[in-house]
């Protein structure tokens, strides 16, 4: 896929991934639409598109509002003419023991990184419908690919956000609509910070390098980008071949896992 000139509608672009996701981008000569909830951080994602020789405006606002996702979906469309690819990246963690986590956390990661990014694409389907050459890029986590305990509602809407790019991938193939899945592993990024995986032996990536694999998985349609270092990539398979292996592994390092994410919360 030519990324150069596309409209890209890119939620949670004030940082981390989304931020490097905006500049990959611009390097390919993109146009963004920058959306988050911080105008201040998402002017500073800008300032760094321009820079980069991309071109963006700043849309701030919820996406769990249904009227902020008609309206985002509009300024795109009055911006740049058009909509070409969305980048559903906004999402919040809540890591812990179910019955210790609270009710509100629960439904915020449902809502935020499940239903809201569903509607948003439901939204922008009729733009995207239009464009000669669209995409839509989900961006879900290992977790998604691994259960693991201690994030069992977060795996749970990145496991749904996967399927849901699966079904709409098959369900848009004749409508010139490409949909892509990408799955981070533990990165270093300011969602991160309260946790530390490293103690439970997970290696963490660069938000770069998740950026420039995304945009590389598109130009080459790929239907899937997956970022494990060899020790979750490992589990991962485990999981598929013997999966009563891996729950014993997974209770070796259960108590370190727990210490590791007792805080870890970005919400």
């Amino acid at each position: 896929m030519e990324l150069s000139n596309k409209s890209i509608l890119l939620t949670g672009a004030s940082g981390g991934i989304g931020r490097e996701i905006a500049l990959a981008f611009a390097r390919q000569g993109g146009k963004l639409v920058l959306a988050g909830r911080s105008q201040e951080a998402l002017e500073e994602t800008r300032a760094g598109v321009e820079q980069a020789g991309g071109e963006a405006i700043v849309f701030a606002g919820d996406v769990n509002d249904a009227g902020w996702r008609k309206s985002v979906v509009e300024k795109a469309i009055q911006t740049y003419g058009g909509l070409d690819i969305l980048v559903n990246n906004a999402g919040v963690v809540s890591a812990g023991w179910l019955e210790k986590m609270s009710e509100d956390d629960v439904n915020a990661q449902l809502q935020t990184n499940l239903v809201a990014p569903i509607l948003l694409t439901r939204a922008a389907l009729p733009a995207l419908q239009k464009s000669p050459k669209a995409a839509i890029v989900n961006i879900s986590s290992i977790f998604g690919l691994l259960g693991m305990p201690f994030y069992s509602i977060y795996g749970t809407t990145k496991a749904g956000i996967a399927h849901f790019g699966e079904a709409m991938r098959r369900e848009l193939a004749d409508q010139g609509i490409h949909v892509m899945t990408v799955y981070p592993g533990a990165t270093d990024t300011p969602m991160m910070e309260n946790a530390d995986l490293g103690k439970a032996g997970f290696s963490y990536d660069t938000p770069q390098g998740v950026a420039e694999a995304l945009v590389e998985g598109l130009k080459a349609d790929q239907l899937s980008v997956v970022r494990a270092d060899d020790d979750s990539q490992a589990m991962i398979d485990t999981n598929q071949e013997n999966p009563r292996k891996l729950d014993a592994k997974i209770q070796e390092m259960k108590p370190k896992l727990e210490e590791a994410v007792a805080q870890h919360r970005s919400m």
